[in-house]
């Protein structure tokens, strides 16, 4: 009832609007009472099919610029344009766990509408203050063998996953949302392929993992502006549940796809384009956008991992660059992995965490060290090895990390209905790193 009387009386009794004067590709614009329009306001373009929502993205002159939530077909000059005037909010309650929502916050699932919360969440809102936020938290069991052990991750941590199309992300964070020990997941499919959500849904979350998630969906063939909205949206409705003192789980794939909306979006509004064509407000809305994420100032916190498609495997591209620079640790997958068979294929040697090694179990810091010490041996010497250029017996480091190689790959590798603890992943590493050459032979 509360949230029902607050919707009340957010209503407004005098309708503003203006009319379409012109169409400039993905560009509306609005003649009319612009005074009452402000930049992120909302305006809904009546058609003689339907409604189309837009969002006021800038102004040219005395005329009003608008992006559309939905395509343009149907518009025409001289259109209705109604100004709303409450601000792009959603309210997000408990009842949305294991729903499927749109960038707008409109179910995709069948199952009936959405019950509302008591108070409204922004779409676009700032991140808690700096010196109000509480430290990062234990580390979290994100249930994946390579992660907890080399980069391991904590509460309210943001981590990013950067890399090329068809590596593997995607599996990778199915497997995270099914087995991470944490309350809620918020999983945001970003710009994905039509076919490829139900597949997402049913075989790689699978309903236990929908049971306790919300996954917000924008695939690609919708406007620029509905792929944007749809990272505000998995945002806000993380922000909800971290309110309510829960540990949430949000997952984002992926920031590329929301800088590519931003970028049409700055490119139609005239921005002029730097890096790639990538405009200004990319770089500016992306710290925005990730900063949100992160421990609050209660008890509450948002475990962020977002994903970053790699443009032709070029690890150094503009948005990686960017995105790795405000993040506190980055997972880099890797092409040549995933081709020799080993998933998730993920280079550790690249991989890093910022809260390590406070993060990991003081009693086995020397294990990962000595661990990483061998994989980068074999690192350095493999092209010699594979090519037979190598002598056995001429180094003993290169002897010993050319027979735990083997050993080593199959601790790596993990399918994806397989689960592994942060302290199982300890002590297997342990057993490996500590048995003897005829041991690790049989």
């Amino acid at each position: 009832m509360k949230a029902l009387a607050e919707q009340i009386n957010e209503l407004d009794g005098v309708e503003v609007y203006g009319r379409v004067v012109g169409v400039r590709g993905l560009m509306v614009e609005v003649a009319g009472p612009i005074h009452a329009m402000s930049v992120g306001a909302r305006v809904v373009i009546e058609t003689p099919a339907k409604p189309i929502p837009c969002e006021v993205v800038g102004f040219a002159g005395s005329n009003a610029l608008l992006m559309p939530f939905a395509p343009l077909e149907g518009v025409r000059r001289g259109c209705k344009a109604t100004v709303s005037g409450t601000p792009g909010s959603v309210r997000p309650s408990n009842g949305w766990l294991g729903r499927v929502v749109n960038a707008l916050g409109e179910p995709l699932d069948g199952k009936g509408p959405l019950p509302g919360g008591p108070a409204p969440y922004p779409f676009r809102s700032a991140p808690p203050a700096a010196h109000t936020r509480q430290r990062v938290g234990a580390p979290l069991d994100l249930g994946v063998r390579a992660l907890n052990t080399f980069v391991t991750c904590c509460r309210g941590q943001r981590m990013g996953i950067f890399a090329g199309s068809g590596v593997g992300k995607s599996v990778l964070l199915s497997m995270m949302a099914r087995y991470v020990k944490a309350d809620v997941s918020v999983i945001g499919l970003i710009g994905e392929r039509g076919r490829e959500v139900q597949e997402f849904l049913q075989d790689d979350l699978g309903e236990e993992g929908l049971a306790r998630s919300v996954v917000v969906v924008s695939t690609s063939d919708e406007p620029a502006l509905m792929r944007r909205q749809a990272a505000y949206l998995s945002v806000a409705i993380s922000e909800y549940f971290r309110d309510e003192g829960k540990d949430v789980l949000l997952l984002m794939d992926s920031v590329t796809r929301f800088a590519v909306a931003q970028r049409e979006i700055g490119l139609s509004t005239g921005e002029p384009p730097t890096a790639k064509g990538y405009t200004p407000t990319v770089f500016s809305e992306l710290p925005r956008l990730l900063e949100r994420a992160g421990p609050g100032s209660g008890n509450g916190t948002i475990t962020g991992i977002f994903t970053v498609l790699v443009e032709g495997d070029d690890h150094n591209e503009p948005i990686a660059d960017a995105v790795r620079s405000i993040l506190d640790g980055h997972i880099v997958m890797e092409r040549q992995i995933a081709e020799r068979g080993r998933y998730p294929a993920i280079n550790i040697l690249k991989s890093i965490s910022r809260t390590m090694p406070r993060a990991a179990d003081p009693a086995y810091l020397g294990t990962l060290a000595r661990t990483r010490q061998v994989m980068a041996t074999f690192s350095d010497m493999e092209e010699l090895i594979r090519l037979g250029a190598y002598r056995p017996g001429s180094t003993p480091e290169v002897d010993e990390a050319i027979r735990l190689h083997p050993h080593l790959e199959a601790f790596l590798g993990q399918a994806k209905d397989e689960s592994t603890s942060i302290a199982e992943g300890y002590q297997r590493l342990e057993q490996l790193m500590t048995a003897s050459p005829l041991e690790t032979e049989n």
